[in-house]
C-alpha cells in the first residue's frame, strides 16, 4: 500500500521507501544496544526474527532475560516512540519471546519485556529512555517451563 501511496503522490518507485526509516530504525537499535550494554547487561540476540515475530534485542540482566523493544522516531511531534507499542506489536514480541525460549529448550527463568525508546533528532544529541518491564506476556499466551510442566521436580529436555 505504502508503493501506491507513493505513487499517487507522485513520489520516487522502485527504491525501498523506507530505507531512511530503515536506517534510522538500526542507528536507534546500535544505541539502545550500547546503552543497554553500559549497564552491564550481556547481549544474547540482535534481530530475533521467527514468522511468529520479531524482537530486535535480547538481553541478560544477571538472572533475568530481557526482551527489549526498540522504538526510535527524529521527534515527538505526533506521539511517543513507546506509544507505538501497541496490543498487535506486544503480542508479536511476546510470540517471538515463546520461539525464543522453546528454542533454549524451556528454562525456567525470569523473563520481562523493556521498551526503549531512542529520539535521534536532526541536531544534537540522542536521547535514551528505558521502560523496564513495560508490558506483560501478551495473552492467551503462557508460558511454561519444562520443570513446571512435570510437577516441579522433572528433569530438563
Amino acid at each position: 500500500m505504502w508503493r501506491w501511496l507513493q505513487q499517487f503522490l507522485g513520489g520516487p518507485t522502485g527504491r525501498a521507501p523506507s530505507a531512511e526509516h530503515l536506517q534510522r530504525g538500526t542507528a536507534g537499535e546500535r544505541a539502545a544496544r550500547d546503552y543497554l550494554g553500559k549497564q552491564g547487561w550481556k547481549l544474547l540476540a540482535a534481530n530475533y526474527r521467527v514468522p511468529e515475530g520479531e524482537i530486535d534485542l535480547v538481553f541478560r540482566d544477571r538472572e533475568v532475560l530481557v526482551f527489549v523493544e526498540v522504538k526510535t522516531r527524529t521527534d515527538e511531534r505526533w506521539q511517543r516512540p513507546a506509544a507505538a507499542v501497541d496490543s498487535q506489536k506486544r503480542r508479536r514480541v511476546s510470540r517471538a519471546a515463546l520461539a525464543y525460549l522453546n528454542s533454549l529448550g524451556r528454562p525456567r527463568v525470569k523473563f520481562r519485556f523493556d521498551v526503549v525508546e531512542v529520539l535521534l533528532p536532526a541536531e544534537g544529541p540522542a536521547v535514551i529512555r528505558h521502560w523496564p518491564n513495560a508490558f506483560p506476556l501478551s495473552q492467551p499466551y503462557r508460558y511454561v517451563a519444562v520443570e513446571e510442566r512435570e510437577g516441579g521436580g522433572g528433569r530438563r529436555r
